[in-house]
């Protein structure tokens, strides 16, 4: 293939930092290496008075990227995130790493900030209109993951084909042993619920220790709720690590935590199973549970069922040929997710 003039395009809650800002950017990285000549389009994002979700779509569908400035051809454009697919473009790909989920399944619960009111019932209905015709314009429908693609064909009514997206430090990771520690890597907001992973602390019988790596809203909170179940001394929250030392810490962990509220994917788990790390999760993970299989890859437990989280911590601690087992089990499910299949699909003509 000749190169390529290529814009990704996602959009940016200012001063946030997370999963998709690091495949927007590794995917910069992978597409400069094959000869490829890139640049990242970011618009901020806001949500709040709600009606400003309005003017970040206008922005995006305002902005024109058929040319550069001096009329050189831009051949493709890859959208990532909501709304950033408003964009018009005859070549356009939509490689969705998630919509507005507060206006789709995390409406009614404590993560939206939608309201029962006729307003914000005609403002779902507009965003819903909006994400149906923009995604739908597109040459090329992908979704990071099959829960993705089901939010996407239930809400929607648009199909996407399934393509999981590399770690960022795809290549790097290796394993060492199976430590002493539980590891979670993880952006500190309350929907990625690294809550249970401290409650669970409490109900375990053997000596086993958790590293938290990641910063956010949560961390204070997180840090008092581990001084108020005892357990304080046994967990370490290292806010933001270096990409080497996280890579070493995964090398060295006994396993790997992760279980957000109906995850759209998370890097986490795949990170964890590059580095021959069984996974635990809960039954309600979403994405993460099309990698975790019980027994197999990883241990899930009930949510709201902090003692068997405990329990599922104390098996592994207490059998590390069973570690090694799911760990094996994990890094070969994952041994496929690569840049170069990845990349070849996503310019796939």
């Amino acid at each position: 293939m000749p190169p390529l003039r290529i814009a990704v395009c996602t959009s940016q809650v200012p001063f946030d930092f997370g999963g998709a800002e690091m495949l927007a950017g590794a995917l910069i990285r992978e597409l400069e290496k094959r000869g490829h000549e890139t640049a990242l389009i970011q618009l901020p994002l806001r949500c709040f008075p709600k009606e400003e979700i309005l003017k970040s779509y206008l922005m995006w569908r305002l902005t024109n990227l058929d040319h550069t400035y001096d009329m050189r051809p831009i051949h493709r454009v890859i959208a990532l995130k909501f709304p950033a697919y408003a964009i018009s473009h005859p070549h356009k790909t939509t490689w969705l790493i998630h919509q507005l989920r507060q206006a789709y399944d995390l409406y009614d619960t404590e993560y939206s900030f939608f309201d029962n009111t006729p307003e914000d019932h005609e403002l779902r209905g507009m965003i819903s209109h909006m994400d149906r015709v923009t995604i739908n314009e597109s040459e090329r429908i992908y979704s990071i993951s099959a829960n993705v693609a089901h939010r996407l064909r239930k809400y929607n009514r648009v199909h996407s084909q399934v393509l999981y997206p590399p770690p960022p430090l795809d290549g790097r990771f290796y394993h060492d042993h199976y430590g002493d520690y539980v590891l979670c890597v993880s952006r500190l907001h309350h929907v990625k619920r690294v809550d249970p992973l401290i409650h669970a602390l409490r109900h375990t019988r053997t000596p086993v220790r958790c590293i938290i790596a990641g910063r956010g809203p949560d961390m204070e909170r997180l840090q008092k709720l581990a001084a108020r179940n005892k357990v304080a001394d046994r967990v370490d929250f290292l806010g933001f690590v270096p990409d080497e030392e996280v890579i070493d810490l995964y090398a060295r962990a006994l396993a790997v935590y992760y279980a957000p509220v109906d995850e759209d994917y998370g890097f986490a788990t795949i990170e964890g199973m590059k580095s021959r790390k069984p996974i635990l999760t809960l039954d309600d993970s979403g994405g993460v549970l099309e990698f975790v299989k019980q027994g197999v890859t990883g241990l899930i437990a009930a949510a709201g069922a902090p003692e068997l989280l405990a329990e599922c911590m104390d098996t592994l601690y207490e059998n590390r040929d069973m570690a090694k087992r799911l760990g094996s089990a994990g890094q070969e499910i994952v041994a496929p997710i690569t840049w170069d299949s990845t990349i070849e699909r996503l310019l796939d003509a």
